[in-house]
């Protein structure tokens, strides 16, 4: 069986495969990882609640975004389950070249994404849309070749922005509106944060669209923790919430 750790600003996600074969996905929150001690017996409890033996775990590997916990994430890996993890990184084989002006600053989940999105639809232009702490969007070519990216602020961080930095603006659920214009505060944060995030969707494919002189229409994935808000647009060919998970494990393959 293989380990496989999405470590993102807001979550650890984890997900357990049994060949190709997702068994398991469990999440904690990045800001509670403290020490190795702490994060070692939660994984090993997680296991051990969906009678999973950690023993059985053969290979780790991590997408980490977050720096300043890899050290501890890697020791929790070795004292309990016993196995040095992989972290996706440059000098890694991972089938993906990537043509930017600085491929080191490429984060490791945009990279794990791309690698997953590319065995789904291979020889086709794909732009990869992740609905996180951020929202991103990175192009692919039909070569493989990872070209770039763009970054803005996800739909949690816009709700904590308004609810931050404003008298009368409270934080609500995040759900997906009835309407366009809101009838009351909670409705209309809803409406505006949605519509923000699918609008810069619609604008990002059909500007990368022209820009990059795509011959045909690319091939537009979803993922990340708020992707199935938007199953009913119609604008995403696949919405593949663990796609990065799917990512880290193809990495872990290839290595």
């Amino acid at each position: 069986m293989l380990l496989c750790l999405d470590i993102g600003n807001s979550q650890l996600c984890g997900g357990i495969f049994n060949k190709d074969k997702l068994l398991l996905q469990f999440r904690y929150d990045t800001k509670k990882i403290c020490t190795s001690d702490e994060l070692g017996v939660f994984i090993r409890s997680v296991l051990r609640e969906n009678n999973i033996n950690h023993d059985d775990i053969e290979k780790i590997g991590i997408a980490s975004v977050v720096p300043s916990i890899d050290y501890t994430v890697r020791a929790a890996c070795i004292k309990y389950l016993k196995h040095p993890p992989l972290f996706l990184q440059p000098g890694v084989k991972t089938g993906m070249s990537v043509k930017t002006s600085h491929p080191n600053e490429v984060g490791a989940d945009l990279i794990a994404g791309a690698i997953a999105a590319r065995s789904m639809a291979p020889n086709k232009d794909l732009l990869i849309f992740d609905f996180g702490t951020a929202t991103t969007c990175c192009h692919i070519n039909p070569k493989g070749e990872f070209l770039g990216a763009s970054i803005a602020p996800g739909i949690r961080l816009m709700m904590d922005s308004l609810h931050s930095n404003t008298a009368k603006l409270f934080a609500v659920d995040i759900v997906k509106p009835e309407t366009a214009i809101g009838k009351n505060t909670k409705t209309a944060i809803q409406s505006g944060i949605y519509y923000a995030q699918l609008g810069l969707a619609r604008l990002l494919i059909e500007n990368a669209t022209i820009e990059n002189n795509m011959q045909q229409k690319p091939i537009i994935f979803a993922t990340g923790g708020f992707s199935n808000l938007f199953v009913k647009t119609k604008i995403f060919n696949h919405i593949v919430p663990e796609l990065v998970l799917l990512g880290i494990k193809l990495m872990l393959d290839n290595n």
